[in-house]
């Protein structure tokens, strides 16, 4: 009887096998500085150098100080905060947070950052266990945050940010983008009954105060938005007639004037003079 079941049991054995979750590797950092984090499997996939250096980001100077001053901070050891970056779009807030991470990945080989999606942030608990132990230090980069599914992903955010009884790692800064200071999306209470929704509300907007340093990015006024541009062709070589007509046409197009907007005209000038650009 024992003979007539072994065959059996090693076909289950190897349907086990197969259906069982490969084992995750360990994860290694060494290979570069950027990473982006597949929560499925768990890997870490290297990604290229951020090219646009922090001082050709114009019109947030302010804005950079205060980010890079918490970065250095944490990139030495010393006391610093979780930070949500918010405002409107195209102001360059996700420009700043990686362009500020190298300047100060430069002078600190262990910097890291890992950048993981807005729709995995239920994953970010599991993330910053395996970080813990490790011998570098990471920035956790969600870009584009907010809780389109509801309060399930801002417990997830609360609960890696707070760490629960083990606290929050002291190797990991995360650091969010956001359109909205609160992070709550419109209309997301439709549909609902009013005390879910209040509840819902109150724990969406909670997470908000889980960071320490808030940093706003306001509408580009007129001149700041030229004074961007004029830096921009100055830096790069393009001249052109009427420069401030021009980018000021472009914006009026766009509907918009922001560090974004004032950049995309930057390239179009520089294709239309045949001029190369590091983006």
């Amino acid at each position: 009887m024992q003979n007539d079941l072994s065959p059996l049991l090693i076909r289950i054995a190897e349907a086990l096998e197969r259906l069982a979750p490969p084992a995750r590797a360990t994860p290694v950092f060494e290979t570069a500085r950027l990473f982006r984090h597949d929560p499925g499997s768990g890997a870490f996939h290297p990604a290229p150098d951020y090219p646009l250096a922090l001082d050709s980001l114009m019109g947030v100077d302010r804005q950079k100080a205060r980010f890079l001053e918490n970065l250095q901070r944490f990139a030495t050891g010393l006391p610093f905060n979780h930070a949500l970056l918010w405002g409107v779009r195209g102001t360059g807030k996700s420009s700043l947070a990686k362009a500020a991470f190298m300047a100060v990945a430069d002078a600190t080989p262990a910097l890291k950052l890992v950048e993981v999606d807005r729709d995995e942030v239920t994953a970010l608990p599991a993330l910053f266990d395996t970080l813990r132990d490790r011998p570098e230090r990471f920035v956790v980069l969600c870009d584009d945050l907010s809780f389109e599914e509801g309060a399930a992903a801002a417990k997830a955010l609360k609960s890696a940010l707070e760490g629960g009884v083990s606290g929050p790692p002291a190797n990991v800064l995360f650091v969010a983008t956001s359109n909205r200071r609160h992070l709550m999306p419109r209309g997301h209470q439709e549909d609902r009954g009013l005390v879910a929704a209040a509840e819902d509300a109150e724990e969406e907007v909670s997470v908000s105060d889980r960071f320490g340093l808030w940093i706003g990015f306001p509408p580009m006024d007129q001149p700041t938005y030229l004074a961007a541009v004029a830096a921009y062709a100055e830096r790069y070589g393009l001249q052109a007639m009427d420069l401030d007509r021009r980018a000021l046409q472009w914006a009026q197009l766009r509907g918009a004037r922001s560090g974004r907007v004032a950049w995309q005209f930057i390239r179009d000038l520089a294709g239309e003079l045949g001029k190369p650009l590091p983006l």
